[in-house]
């Protein structure tokens, strides 16, 4: 059941499924909206943990428009969301640009996050060249372009109800303002990232796929990313799998991410 939540500019979106376990809050990446989740949410859940996954500003059923839709924005929704859940302290598993978001709020509200987990991470400041930049403008500017992107970033095998999932997230980006949040995400270059993965001392996963294709060389990124995070950190790769791996391989990621959640939480 969809639920709300008031924040500084308009309204988060999200469910909460599972009993009174610890506090796991999944954050979906840019362009996408919580349904992302609907493969590892009931598994998390059935392991006993308590599970809330949100939309992003701007996405699925979040309000829209906000101001501002930057990685210290999302932060800091998810600071919000974990105080009115009880406090936490929560793991927080994001995925994509809400990797930085997860990193963030890790770094700045320390005491609301007892772990993160960071599955496929824009978690650096990276200057996108001129080319990408306007590739990506214009992706981001089509609902069908941006439906035919994101299809391609699965490189592992599809669920068996992702025709469905994809045909409604496209009229979900369709409705007014929705891309135009998303295109100033994913044009962002995420200067607020400088320095924030050094301050971040909790425990921490590096979830990437081996054929991620935002990637140049997936396994370099995520070792640059543990590299530069203060607290113990492991990296798993999910063997074949693209962006999105709780998607494409849910039974190996929940495994990966329960493994994780038992240890820490």
């Amino acid at each position: 059941m969809t639920e709300y939540l008031d924040v500084d500019g308009g309204r988060i979106a999200y469910d909460v499924t599972g009993g009174d376990g610890p506090l796991v809050v999944l954050a979906p990446g840019m362009g996408v909206v919580r349904g992302t989740f609907r493969l590892l949410a009931p598994k998390l859940a059935e392991a006993g943990y308590r599970v809330a996954a949100l939309d992003l500003r701007g996405h699925g059923e979040s309000s829209v428009p906000f101001a501002s839709y930057s990685i210290t924005d999302s932060g800091k929704d998810l600071a919000a969301l974990i105080r009115h859940l009880g406090g936490g302290p929560a793991v927080v598993l994001g995925n994509s640009f809400s990797s930085g978001s997860a990193a963030w709020v890790a770094a700045h509200e320390p005491a609301l996050v007892r772990a993160i987990v960071l599955e496929a991470p824009f978690a650096r400041t990276v200057k996108m060249n001129p080319v990408m930049r306007q590739l990506a403008r214009v992706i981001l500017s089509v609902p069908t372009l941006w439906g035919i992107y994101y299809k391609n970033l699965l490189k592992g095998p599809k669920p068996d109800d992702f025709p469905a999932y994809l045909k409604a997230l496209k009229a979900n980006m369709g409705e007014r303002g929705r891309l135009a949040a998303a295109r100033t995400m994913g044009l962002d270059d995420k200067p607020e990232m400088e320095g924030v993965l050094t301050r971040v001392a909790q425990p921490a996963l590096v979830v990437m796929g081996t054929r991620d294709p935002d990637f140049p060389d997936p396994r370099a990124e995520a070792e640059i990313v543990a590299g530069e995070l203060a607290g113990k950190t492991e990296i798993v790769m999910i063997e074949g799998s693209g962006h999105y791996p709780h998607q494409e391989f849910p039974a190996e990621t929940a495994a990966t991410v329960l493994t994780f959640l038992n240890e820490v939480a």
